[in-house]
């Protein structure tokens, strides 16, 4: 599994959103992009970690960040995943692990002591020009998005 480090240029990807849109890496060419890869909608660490970040939206985006999250789980469950916690930025359906995959947040893990294969709880933040600015693998749920901040200096 190749992992991204920061200047690497960030894997392009298109995939579908709760709200049915196609959503794209370049959409966002020229702004900053907080990108959070999370194992399953609607479980107690993923919907703790999605929270903090429709907590945190605000004063990301004042700042110039735009916030995706990408999960293998279906645009149907990503709709009421989205509904249910009012999440207020894009959930983008990735069921065949292409995307998760290039950006090595697929792959083995530790799960209770047991190694596993599965999704890799991971953060990337993409520059303007499309380059990775920070890459954080194996993220905490709870406590990862006021750590992000602080990384960006938004604390």
């Amino acid at each position: 599994m190749t992992r991204l480090e920061t200047g690497d240029t960030a894997p392009a990807f298109t995939l579908t959103s709760h709200t049915g849109e196609q959503v794209s890496l370049s959409d966002y060419a020229g702004r900053h992009l907080v990108i959070f890869f999370y194992p399953a909608a609607m479980t107690p660490g993923c919907t703790t970690e999605a929270c903090d970040f429709r907590d945190s939206l605000e004063p990301l985006r004042a700042a110039g960040y735009d916030v995706l999250g990408i999960s293998p789980d279906g645009p149907d469950k990503l709709v009421k995943f989205a509904e249910k916690e009012s999440l207020t930025y894009p959930l983008l359906a990735d069921p065949d692990k292409g995307v998760l995959e290039a950006y090595g947040a697929w792959g083995e893990k530790k799960l209770y002591g047991k190694t596993v294969v599965g999704v890799i709880r991971s953060t990337f933040v993409v520059d303007p020009d499309g380059r990775i600015a920070l890459a954080k693998y194996n993220v905490r749920a709870t406590g990862h998005v006021a750590s992000l901040r602080k990384a960006l200096q938004l604390a």
